[in-house]
């Protein structure tokens, strides 16, 4: 049985802990750490208006004023000096796979984004360290009058003034100090304006991939979904395994207009040595729709809890999650919702696996206004631990300040039935099939609203750990 661990292992890391090595011919990169002088550096390098320039040095100033958080996992053993904070690809960003380099292809290849793309997305984008390499739109989607571009192109042509009205302010580089760490260091991500009424029928996708050791991602992505508009935007990220430390903390902000719909599915799966601090808000508006898909399937520490603003009278929003911790991984998830409108509505449905030892804690946080009357909330979280080693918490935090609304809140906490486990087993079922099984059907209402190509990732993941926890 050892050796079918082994094997399941390689088999799981061979996914996405692949990797070509970054030389200086190919690669520019930064010196580690942190100052003025990177970040400046930085900024040479982007060719940042002046207006970009100072805001970045002004989020470096309230960085190191800030404290690092005081509840969640321990990230004392991040040292930011020890990170490269910027990683540039010697090439320029592609319109055609042909033309993206080699390596750089390849690794894009084995993870199905060209397929991904050829089959079922009007768009993507592929960053890979701190810039995208590649970036093609359909023309029927262009033609829409729908903008799909990499952020850098937004920020210096013709959006730019778009970019300095909506450029973190709804993650203001003071709420905390990885948000202030973000504005300071943001590099790559992506821009997409939908116009008001148009219909984006097939979704839009970006993928972020940290290939360099002991580097940071910093990407920024931010979406405006002007009135009456609706589109399904999918993000995926992934990065192979070090002995060294890499840091992820890019920042989402949604903008979801009057009467608009946005569904946002995204699929983290970093390696093991990664400390995810990634910031994700939307600001939903009167009569407007917000969707989550969220999964959480690596890194070493996680601190991941999108948050949605109900701002405009019958505005709602729904948040699926699902989170995976296994060995040495401490994944603090969640969401948050804020209830400023009347008759607005959030429901909240997450999941969270934990095994090997893995630690998963699902932390939300529910802020119903005074003026917020009429307002319905739902939260449902589950939590399944595959064995005696493994931990699950609930940490619900609920703010009501008015008593004309409707709020529901259940959480559950166990483990695998051993009665489910033996009812299978007499119908021919061998135990490791049986606990995959009720781990899927645990994880189905979650997957099925994923991505196909996610929701099969998925099945096929959860199906290899569980094969290797025998």
């Amino acid at each position: 049985m050892a050796s079918e661990k082994s094997q399941i292992a390689d088999i799981n890391h061979s996914l996405y802990d692949f990797r070509y090595e970054e030389n200086e011919k190919d690669f520019y990169k930064i010196r580690a750490g942190l100052d003025d002088s990177i970040v400046k550096r930085i900024s040479d390098e982007k060719e940042d208006p002046d207006w970009m320039r100072e805001w970045r040095l002004k989020c470096l100033a309230i960085y190191n004023q800030t404290n690092e958080p005081d509840w969640g996992p321990d990230i004392r053993d991040l040292d930011i000096q020890k990170i490269v904070t910027y990683v540039k690809p010697k090439t320029e960003m592609a319109a055609k796979w042909e033309d993206v380099p080699k390596d750089i292809k390849d690794t894009f290849e084995k993870l199905g984004i060209p397929e991904a793309e050829r089959k079922s997305l009007a768009g993507v984008g592929a960053q890979y360290d701190s810039e995208l390499v590649y970036h093609n739109v359909k023309d029927e989607v262009s033609e829409q009058g729908v903008v799909y571009t990499d952020f850098e192109s937004a920020l210096k042509g013709k959006y730019s003034d778009m970019v300095k009205e909506y450029f973190m302010h709804l993650v203001p580089p003071a709420d905390h100090k990885f948000a202030a760490l973000h504005g300071a260091l943001w590099s790559g991500g992506s821009f997409v304006y939908v116009p008001k009424g148009v219909k984006v029928k097939i979704p839009l996708q970006s993928y972020f991939r940290l290939n360099a050791a002991g580097a940071g991602q910093f990407e920024h992505t931010l979406i405006i979904v002007d009135e009456g508009a609706d589109l399904h935007f999918i993000e995926g990220c992934s990065a192979p395994k070090y002995n060294v430390a890499n840091l992820h903390a890019g920042c989402v902000e949604l903008y979801v207009k009057k009467g608009a719909h946005l569904r946002y599915s995204t699929i983290e799966n970093w390696s093991k040595n990664m400390y995810n601090l990634n910031t994700k808000r939307a600001l939903v508006e009167e009569n407007a729709s917000m969707e989550w898909v969220s999964g959480s399937f690596g890194s070493h520490i996680s601190y991941l809890y999108p948050t949605t603003v109900l701002k405009g009278d019958n505005s709602k929003c729904e948040f699926t999650g699902i989170t995976f911790a296994g060995n040495g991984q401490n994944l603090d998830t969640g969401a948050k919702m804020i209830h400023i409108g009347k008759h607005t509505s959030s429901v909240i449905n997450s999941k969270s696996i934990s095994k090997s030892g893995g630690i998963s804690t699902y932390r939300s946080s529910i802020v119903v206004n005074k003026g917020a009357k009429h307002s319905k909330v739902s939260v449902n979280c589950e939590s399944l631990m595959l064995d005696d080693q493994s931990r699950s918490d609930t940490v619900p935090a609920m703010n009501i300040m008015t008593d004309d609304c409707d709020i529901g809140h259940e959480a559950k906490i166990g483990r695998i039935s051993n009665k489910a486990i033996f009812y299978l087993m007499s119908r021919g079922i061998s135990e490791e099939d049986a606990r995959a099984m009720i781990v899927s059907g645990f994880a189905n209402p979650v997957s099925k609203e994923l991505p196909l190509e996610y929701a099969v990732e998925m099945n096929n993941l959860i199906r290899l750990e569980m094969k290797g926890t025998m």
